[in-house]
């Protein structure tokens, strides 16, 4: 089995978001196709590591972690000793130390990025996101080789950054589901039971990290511009559960949207059961950029999303058939319309987006470009 080292930049073990969990699950399943070494934060759990070794080397303070120039030798020496030909970053940060090491060692640098970061910070209105886009630039040219987390953001590397083609490849955030869940209707009666939902009524379900901004902006748009139009449609019944940590105080746990069809979960340790029980994953997001793994995770477990452009970027459409619906960024009356007219669908997800995105074909892809 190829030898790879991957560098993780963050602490991974436990995962909370989606970003963290795409990390663990990538290793997890690389590890089945190489002999993976993986080195991390000294903040990740030991005991939840599967199939890899993890050498605990970065510094948990995030200032230090990044400058500490100790690194070079620790890595050039693991690479000498374990006779390592790859090396994988994820991320962009550590830019500076793939370099010397690239110059130092000779060894094949790959860059694993989860975003065109710079696109997600000036959607977020940051300003300083020109001088992030040159430094991406920078970093992915010097690249031996570059794994986008979409063929939109491939694209978008080969176009402005004069990336070649057979230099990078699409590694999507996968799911860990072979096929289409035989369990959903069992799944749909657990949470219906939980949460006191009549059988009539049909289950939405919107999912995520409640402080970040890009989610928090999507669950207002839920509460104030959806659903008061599903609200006032005659002879629609439905509950919106919405479920995620660190839901801003102010919120008061949607004690006041309890009466119009609305039920905080908050965080639940079985989040599968909920993907599996409802209707539908409503996804108005509009702003953060990246992939919206929450999505992918829907559409895996069988559920179908009604979603705005923008949180449909980077999917697969031609992988999802009936089970991805869009509509236009701000057009809240058409988000509302595709939720009652998709309320019923119950196409099952086309054995082909399992293809693509089950974690183990995925991992398979990665090995063979290394």
């Amino acid at each position: 089995m190829k030898k790879v080292v991957d560098v993780v930049p963050y602490s991974y073990l436990p995962f909370f978001s989606g970003g963290q969990k795409s990390i663990a699950l990538f290793l997890e399943y690389l590890a089945s196709e190489t002999d993976l070494i993986v080195v991390g934060t000294c903040d990740n759990d030991q005991q939840l590591v599967k199939g890899y070794k993890l050498l605990p080397w970065l510094k948990k303070q995030s200032v230090r972690r990044y400058i500490d120039i100790g690194l070079i030798e620790q890595l050039s020496s693991l690479f000498r000793k374990e006779t390592i030909a790859t090396v994988i970053w994820e991320h962009p940060y550590f830019f500076w130390l793939a370099k010397i090491l690239k110059k130092k060692t000779g060894i094949r640098t790959v860059f694993h990025t989860h975003n065109i970061e710079h696109l997600r910070f000036r959607s977020n209105g940051k300003w300083w996101w020109p001088l992030l886009r040159q430094y991406e630039k920078w970093c992915f040219q010097s690249a031996d080789f570059i794994f986008f987390i979409s063929e939109e953001d491939r694209m978008f590397a080969i176009e402005h950054w004069g990336i070649e083609r057979e230099n990078c490849m699409e590694v999507p955030f996968g799911v860990a589901i072979k096929e289409y869940p035989k369990d959903k209707a069992f799944c749909r009666d657990k949470i219906a039971f939980a949460h006191s939902i009549a059988n009539n009524e049909k289950i939405f379900l919107f999912n995520g990290l409640l402080d970040y901004k890009p989610n928090l902006d999507a669950l207002l748009a839920i509460l104030n511009e959806i659903n008061p139009i599903l609200i006032a449609t005659e002879g629609f019944w439905y509950k919106i559960i919405v479920c995620g940590k660190r839901l801003p105080e102010e919120f008061d746990g949607l004690k006041d949207y309890a009466d119009k069809n609305i039920i905080y979960a908050g965080f639940v340790d079985d989040i599968e059961t909920y993907f599996k029980g409802a209707d539908l994953f409503l996804n108005p997001v509009q702003s953060g950029g990246g992939i919206k793994t929450k999505m992918v995770e829907s559409i895996g477990f069988g559920t179908s999303v009604v979603a705005t452009s923008s949180g449909a970027h980077g999917i697969s459409k031609s992988s999802c058939d009936n089970k991805l619906f869009v509509v236009l960024d701000n057009d809240w009356a058409a988000f509302a319309k595709a939720i009652i007219e998709n309320a019923n669908n119950t196409e099952p997800t086309p054995q082909k987006y399992y293809e693509y995105y089950y974690w183990g074909n995925i991992a398979r892809r990665v090995a063979a470009s290394l």
